[in-house]
């Protein structure tokens, strides 16, 4: 990875004019061709439960929101995602879920993952998403079967951090957690919020640098929302959503120019911005997208942020659309692949 300075990041996040940033779209995309192609991995996410135990200012399932209605997925509902997933072609999917360090959940997502294995005869990869645990159960579902972890940050910066989050939320234990996962082996993933409350260009320009220094595998970043159940809901009252999707872009461009060989997510959260707005991740240098496969009867109440599209869509409506869209701009689907991380890969060999 290419570590740039601090005040070119910056230069390249305060571009306005119109013809700049699709230039630097551009570039971002050239790169990626140049070391992933143009193809655009699926991981079917399956968001298996929305009990949190963390209290998060941001966000729609914090532990405090009243108005939610919790669920968790049943066993064989979740296995049976996933291997749907399996039979579509699909190479990985993500188990994805709110915070719960229990030994309950712990072995309950570890018999997830034994029997998926078993029965896609190893061949569907697993990405987790499922915040932070201690050793011993990353080093469990690491040997039953899960390859990736994503841990979002949401920001690299401490004092920002403490203003997102409650006094009994630890910094300094994620990022902890961040450093286990790389040990015992995990293609690491990481992300930030763009547009937060209280953040300016300096806080995405320094997390930037993080993912640098942190020498992540990947990166699943989106564009801040508010969601109207959180303490965070009037905080920016003048939302402009072309703005937050603009600069969202931008930071996937950045991130594909310095780091050219990882894998970067189009995230959902863009769509919401944009009905095309997934497509204009993957061009500006991105290369992942996680198709939604949780039954449609448990979308609404996994909520994040407002305005969250594709509630009522099916999994095989939106594998559908996801192919005519994909292939619209150009670009195809690794179907059957695990799409690896060749930023990992090269490391590891």
């Amino acid at each position: 990875m290419t570590r740039p300075e601090k005040s070119e990041i910056i230069s390249l996040l305060s571009l306005t004019a119109k013809e700049e940033i699709e230039a630097l779209h551009h570039r971002a995309y050239e790169i990626k061709t140049a070391n992933i192609g143009k193809v655009v991995h699926f991981r079917g996410i399956v968001e298996v439960s929305n009990i949190c135990v963390k209290n998060c200012y941001y966000c729609g399932i914090r532990r405090d929101n009243a108005n939610v209605q919790r669920y968790l997925m049943q066993r064989d509902e979740i296995i049976d995602a996933c291997l749907w997933a399996y039979k579509q072609g699909y190479g990985s999917v993500v188990l994805q879920s709110g915070e719960r360090q229990d030994d309950t959940f712990t072995e309950f997502i570890t018999g997830i993952l034994n029997e998926v294995k078993r029965r896609s005869g190893g061949e569907l990869g697993f990405t987790l998403s499922l915040g932070e645990q201690t050793r011993r159960t990353y080093d469990r579902w690491f040997e039953a079967g899960a390859h990736r972890y994503l841990l979002r940050i949401e920001t690299s910066n401490p004092d920002l951090y403490r203003k997102l989050h409650p006094a009994d939320h630890d910094f300094r234990a994620r990022l902890d957690c961040l450093s286990t996962l790389k040990e015992i082996g995990y293609q690491t993933g990481t992300g930030v919020m763009i547009g937060l409350p209280h953040q300016d260009l300096s806080h995405l320009a320094d997390d930037v640098l993080f993912f640098i220094d942190q020498d992540v595998d990947m990166i699943g970043m989106g564009p801040y929302i508010p969601h109207q159940d959180t303490p965070f809901a009037n905080k920016i009252p003048d939302f402009d959503a072309d703005a937050a999707l603009e600069l969202a872009l931008k930071m996937i461009a950045v991130c594909r120019i310095f780091m050219p060989d990882i894998n970067i997510a189009s995230t959902t959260a863009l769509q919401a911005l944009n009905p095309t707005g997934r497509e204009m991740g993957l061009l500006a240098g991105a290369n992942i997208i996680m198709p939604n496969i949780t039954d449609v009867k448990y979308r609404s109440a996994y909520q994040l942020y407002d305005g969250k599209p594709c509630l009522d869509e099916n999994a095989s409506l939106c594998r559908n659309c996801l192919e005519k869209r994909i292939s619209a701009i150009g670009e195809t689907i690794g179907y059957r692949q695990w799409g690896d991380s060749k930023h990992f890969t090269t490391r590891k060999s």
